[in-house]
């Protein structure tokens, strides 16, 4: 290989002095050059034991609890003849025993995972050796060798995408493994191997990739090839994990980057602990508070004995003469003491553990055997495989949760729109009329439209109106949501489009902009092609702009056949609306009140908007960012800078909303668990007027609450001085609790922490993400948390995924109480993963997460709050895969299919024995009748579920509002 001018001369080291390895550096077709750097085989191990470890190890873990320990003391005691008045027999029995079975079903256990081991490892792989493809094993599959892939194969390692069957290098996969989303994603070759597409041309590729070491941040990934006196950048869009699948690609070329227990997969995945569940540690406390009355009993009857010896045994030495070697009394009370240890040693009973043991299994059988968690439907009743369950669960304080996919269903429906000022969605009757509650006329005809979505239903038909009448604004609105998007089209026969979006919100905006005539057709790495009104019109994509946690915004810039480049963008309005030219002025005031109207419905809203770039002004900057996307250092920081300038001054288009339905049952769980003490707290990254009405129809706030505290300060003092007249409020309510006592009396007596704990009335607490911040800090953090705890319900508006990780990570601290954190997004990972162990499982069902049972309403229309209010609607019941759980599953529930599928994981934490252990949780849980994996521990209980089906209640109806309309603006050329 040719070294390129700009790599040193003197190659840095690869490991560091400690070992850690420091840069990752991989040759193609070299496996004698990467094996100098020691890099690990593709060879993965999740067992714990092995023959030789089994033994010792296992001993290891189960002496651990301290009865065990206990009796393998006894029986060394027992077997020192001067002091053992019991045969061995009566103490190794029953320890051997014990000590068998425990070794038995651990053994059982690791069996089964040196199986699935074996059957990874031994999966064949088409390697690359000497210019011919080999069958391999994948466990010998080495770091620097060029794989071959096909379609509907896992992938084996951590590759570099070389070349692929489809045109410029791309190839799809599914990452359910990794991040439990069935979508399909987009990975491209870089162009300079995209051509390399025969085993001739891979034989002599000599590359050399140098990247960062191996670590687990599955979305990320920074390195460069040299290759023929280059270099060319590489991310993570260049990268096929392992655990993905290839999906809709014929083959594949790869270079194995990462393998074995330095993929990303692995990474993540953790090492097998041995944990104890608080029962467990209760047991072990209580065994030892029963061996501390033992001793004591010991020590005064070898009192008694010394004592007596010493004042009447001596008088009978002739014919009772003392032991041999017994030469005072002192001595034999010292032997004595040991004597009546083992006497009395069934004060301390082994078969505690067993009887424990014993009732676990058989609340284990109670909810396999629960009616209420079978699926008829299915025929799937609930089976629980660990014996820990019931116990976690039935401890649990706190249960924090994300909003979308969890309380709500994660199904995406396009519902109103607003562009250039009018609002458009309403339900209206056939005068034109906002229909009343409760009616719902026919839904708009989209018969004209060929490729139409059958399901796709709206109920205002001025808008299509407006489309079939040429508006400017509407069409730009249209065409916008039909090209600022990273949906996959697939079309399996003429006409028949099925839309792959990697979330549900794309591909309800794309769905709407098919049925209103702009339909998305196909897309290549450099093209889109969208039927407009039946005119299919091919735009140049020149640059994507990701959307991300932190920009809360996508964009993309094209080129239209006349040669105009334009950029479109759509995001969140906290992002988008400071970013407009300011000429947008008025339209934005109105649009920004149908964003409120929007949010108080409980809607989900993005703003779009345009800008028109001039060529020599995108020539410069796409020059800047390709230097940047070639930056050894920085790269990220610097494409944020440019993403930044280019969004700047744009026009607003108007604003979109989308329903996202209630789980059914929320609100009747909700109760159940209230009743329960057990306190919810909602993190959510949508805006305070979306949280809030979902927080009412869910029943989390009440009209009943003495109060509401919003917390909105955009500063740390600001912030401290509406926690301090939230607590003073509540303190005020509760200054008389009644029947005489005085507040501190009543303080007194209840023996609580907190003054606020003590409160009378109930509260709730709304808190936005920038004053969260604030409220997170050091010197803040135990204020915020005491105002929090006193509120029966607390809601975190527009928080990023750090800030609900410290949420949850600031209650553990301080309350020390058992957790559970509920999520089914990327942007939860974080808040899950501050518990100590997790337990995931991808689940395969594309389906909403079913959190709650499936219960008719009482009547056609229940209250769902004071803003909405709900319709009961009869669901559909499609059928879905199943898949096996690693603890406990239960599945029922049906009904409309979701555009997204992504995996729930819900993680509980013990941090501390709590002072209830009722089975509230337990039963409520159990009532959710929803797919679940369960993991017990001593420091956490975690839940992965699967996708399952409910069917929704029906579509939130908003009261009438009103809005007005500025003069409108020029129409976008």
């Amino acid at each position: 290989m040719t070294v390129p001018r700009e790599m040193p001369g003197k190659w840095p080291r690869v490991r560091a002095p400690g070992g850690a390895e420091e840069e990752r550096r991989v040759r193609a077709n070299a496996r004698e050059y990467n094996e100098k750097f020691q890099y690990a085989s593709n060879c993965i191990k999740t067992s714990k034991y092995n023959i030789v470890t089994f033994l010792p190890v296992n001993l290891f873990e189960q002496f651990q609890e301290v009865a065990n320990t206990y009796f393998l003391f006894l029986l060394i005691l027992q077997l020192i003849p001067q002091i053992s008045s019991l045969s061995w027999f009566t103490t190794i029995v029953p320890l051997v025993l014990v000590l068998t079975i425990t070794a038995v079903k651990d053994a059982t256990d690791d069996y089964f995972r040196h199986k699935s081991d074996n059957q990874v490892n031994n999966r064949q792989s088409q390697v690359l050796i000497s210019g011919v493809l080999r069958q391999e094993q994948w466990m010998n599959v080495r770091v620097g060798d060029i794989i071959k892939l096909e379609n509907n194969q896992f992938v084996a390692a951590d590759l570099l995408l070389l070349s692929s069957s489809e045109p410029h290098g791309l190839c799809y996969i599914e990452t359910a493994e990794l991040d439990g989303e069935t979508n399909m994603k987009v990975r491209q070759a870089i162009p300079v191997t995209s051509e390399l597409g025969d085993t001739s041309k891979l034989a002599q590729f000599d590359g050399e990739v140098i990247c960062e070491p191996p670590n687990n941040k599955l979305d990320k990934f920074g390195g460069t090839l040299y290759w023929k006196e280059n270099k060319y950048p590489l991310s993570n869009q260049n990268m096929l994990l392992r655990g993905c699948v290839l999906r809709n690609t014929e083959w594949c070329f790869g270079l194995v980057i990462f393998a074995g227990p330095d993929t990303k997969l692995m990474q993540n995945s953790g090492r097998t602990k041995f944990k104890r569940t608080s029962i467990d540690r209760l047991m072990n406390t209580l065994v030892l508070w029963i061996f501390g009355f033992l001793v004591c009993m010991g020590v005064i009857l070898a009192i008694g004995n010394a004592i007596w010896e010493h004042e009447v045994g001596v008088c009978f030495q002739i014919y009772l003469p003392w032991d041999e070697g017994v030469h005072s009394a002192f001595f034999s009370g010292f032997l004595s003491f040991w004597s009546y240890i083992i006497i009395l040693n069934t004060v301390v009973p082994i078969s505690l553990y067993v009887s424990v043991e014993v009732i676990r299994l058989g609340h284990s059988y109670f909810i396999n055997w629960d009616k209420k968690m079978y699926c008829a439907k299915r025929r799937t009743p609930a089976e629980a495989r660990t014996t820990t369950l019931n116990e976690e669960l039935g401890q649990v304080e706190y249960i924090f949760s994300d909003k979308t996919g969890t309380l709500t269903q994660n199904i995406m429906v396009f519902s109103k729109c607003s562009v250039n000022g009018h609002s458009y969605g309403d339900v209206q009757d056939v005068l034109g009329h906002k229909a009343e509650l409760g009616e719902r006329p026919e839904p708009v005809d989209f018969s004209f439209n060929p490729l139409v979505d059958p399901r796709f239903q709206f109920w205002d038909p001025s808008l299509l109106e407006a489309v079939k009448l040429g508006d400017p604004h509407v069409h730009e609105f249209f065409r916008l949501l039909s090209l600022c998007h990273t949906v996959m089209s697939e079309e399996k026969s003429e006409g028949e489009l099925y839309y792959k979006a990697q979330s549900p919100d794309e591909g309800a905006l794309v769905t709407a902009a098919r049925n209103f005539g702009f339909v998305f057709r196909s897309r290549t790495p450099k093209t889109i092609t969208v039927h407009e009104l039946g005119r299919a019109i091919t735009y140049q994509l020149l640059a994507i702009l990701d959307f991300n946690n932190i920009r809360k915004r996508m964009s993309v810039i094209v080129r239209s056949p006349e040669g105009k480049i334009r950029l479109y963008c759509k995001g969140a309005d906290t992002i988008l609306l400071e970013r407009l030219h300011p000429i947008n002025q008025d339209l934005t005031n109105v649009t920004t009140d149908h964003l409120n109207e929007y949010a108080g419905e409980g809607l989900r809203t993005l703003v779009l908007a345009y800008k028109d770039l001039e060529e020599s002004y995108y020539e410069d900057w796409s020059e800047r960012l390709h230097r940047a996307g070639s930056a050894p250092e920085a790269r990220e920081d610097r494409l944020a800078r440019l993403y930044d300038e280019v969004e700047h001054d744009m026009m607003l288009l108007g604003a979109t909303a989308i329903e996202d339905k209630l789980q059914q049952g929320v609100p009747e769980t909700i109760a159940i668990l209230t009743l329960a003490n057990i306190k919810i707290w909602v993190l959510t990254g949508d805006k305070q007027e979306t949280a809030v009405n979902i927080g009412y129809s869910c029943k989390m706030l009440t009209d009943d609450m003495t109060e509401v505290f919003v917390v909105t300060g955009h500063t740390v003092l600001e912030v401290r001085e509406e926690l301090r007249k939230a607590r003073e409020k509540m303190m005020d309510g509760s200054r008389s609790m009644g029947n005489g006592f005085s507040y501190q009396e009543k303080l007194s007596s209840s023996k609580l922490t907190s003054v606020l704990e003590a409160i009378a009335g109930e509260y709730a607490l709304v808190i936005n993400g920038h004053s969260l911040a604030h409220a997170l800090e050091a010197d803040m953090e135990v204020e915020f948390l005491e105002t929090a705890c006193a509120c029966k319900a607390v809601i975190c508006c527009r928080v990023t995924p750090l800030q609900k990780a410290q949420v949850v990570e600031l209650v553990k601290k301080y309350k020390k109480a058992v957790t559970l954190a509920i999520g089914d997004g990327a942007n939860d990972v974080s808040m899950i993963k501050r518990t100590q162990s997790r337990w995931g499982e991808r689940q395969s069902p594309p389906h909403s997460t079913c959190l709650f049972p499936p219960q008719p309403p009482t009547s056609g229309w229940a209250s769902v709050g004071r803003r909405a209010s709900r319709r009961c609607w009869p669901p559909t019941t499609p059928s879905h895969s199943s898949s096996s759980c690693s603890a406990c599953s239960w599945c029922t529930g049906a009904g409309p299919t979701s555009a997204c599928a992504s995996s729930s994981a819900i993680s509980s934490t013990r941090t501390s024995p709590s002072p209830w252990s009722t089975s509230g949780l337990a039963s409520s849980a159990a009532s959710r009748h929803r797919p679940c994996t369960i993991s017990t521990s001593s420091r956490s209980t975690t839940l992965s579920t699967r996708r399952c089906l409910c069917s929704p209640w029906a579509s939130l109806t908003s009261w009438p509002t009103t809005s007005r309309s500025p003069s409108p603006s020029p129409p976008p050329s």
